[in-house]
């Protein structure tokens, strides 16, 4: 599935204004992830945003316009979503959603890695 380049650049050049950040982009979830010093913050998946916020503030995120949960095996994945375009149009909507995720990724756990076999 092809992903939207506009969003991933606009995406790109908001990161940009935090020269503190290791940014590292990598193709994954049919889209583009942006790694913020090692951990999944935001990715492009088709035309939708994917963030990664916060578990404990799932509700009050839920409650925003053009949220879609993440559902993985018929469950839903706290602290994961998808925003639908319109709901990040104007500059002050894209910005709530990017920071949502920058908010957390100091706290949010690294992903494991899967540990390669060793050759004999």
């Amino acid at each position: 599935m092809a992903y939207d380049t506009n969003l991933s650049n606009r995406i790109r050049e908001y990161l940009l204004d935090f020269a503190h950040l290791q940014v590292e982009e990598k193709e994954m979830f049919r889209g583009l992830t942006f790694m913020i010093n090692g951990k999944m913050c935001v990715s492009v998946s088709g035309e939708n945003m994917m963030c990664r916020f916060d578990p404990e503030r799932q509700e009050e995120v839920a409650e925003r316009t053009g949220f879609l949960p993440m559902i993985m095996k018929g469950k839903t994945l706290n602290g994961y979503c998808y925003v639908e375009p319109a709901a990040f149009k104007l500059n002050k909507d894209f910005q709530y959603w990017i920071n949502l995720c920058l908010d957390y990724n100091d706290r949010a756990r690294p992903s494991k890695r899967v540990k390669q076999k060793k050759s004999s």
